[in-house]
């Protein structure tokens, strides 16, 4: 199994088909825009813009089950996404990460890394140009702290 199998809706609410990550580094977090780690979006889309011509696919996961960091409309997300931090990688619909309603690409994650729940948000994974997962960063990990392992898959 792979991320590919997985299929989410975007932010608008369409259906975003993960078998669009074909071949494609991705890199997946889950996001809260009133978290004090909300400045990682800017670290985020930095990454983004240095290697999407190379084949680094960013996509963010809304979640509001930390201290209810996430509790905007999916509106209100892409308008703060955008406005503050310039965000133009793909950002799904709110889910859960963690506990019986967790969105199945995120039990799928957990599981590919065995190191059981979501800490907190901007918790991030790596995956693989073959759809799995190669490593999981803490959410305290910066963005710019990814660049080795980022490089080394591109």
């Amino acid at each position: 199994m792979t991320i590919y199998q997985f299929q989410n809706n975007a932010l608008n609410g369409k259906p975003f088909d993960n078998s669009t990550l074909e071949g494609k580094v991705v890199l997946i977090f889950n996001t809260a825009s009133k978290c004090g780690l909300t400045y990682h979006l800017e670290g985020l889309e930095s990454l983004y813009k240095a290697y999407k011509d190379r084949g680094l696919v960013v996509v963010g996961y809304p979640c509001n089950q930390f201290a209810k960091q996430e509790p905007g409309s999916p509106e209100e997300i892409e308008t703060f996404c955008k406005k503050n931090y310039g965000v133009s990688f793909p950002i799904m619909e709110k889910i859960e990460v963690n506990g019986d309603n967790q969105a199945p690409i995120y039990k799928y994650l957990k599981e590919q890394t065995g190191n059981g729940d979501i800490a907190w948000n901007f918790e991030k994974f790596l995956i693989g140009r073959d759809g799995k997962v190669v490593e999981r960063f803490n959410p305290r990990t910066e963005p710019k702290d990814l660049i080795p392992a980022i490089e080394k898959l591109l």
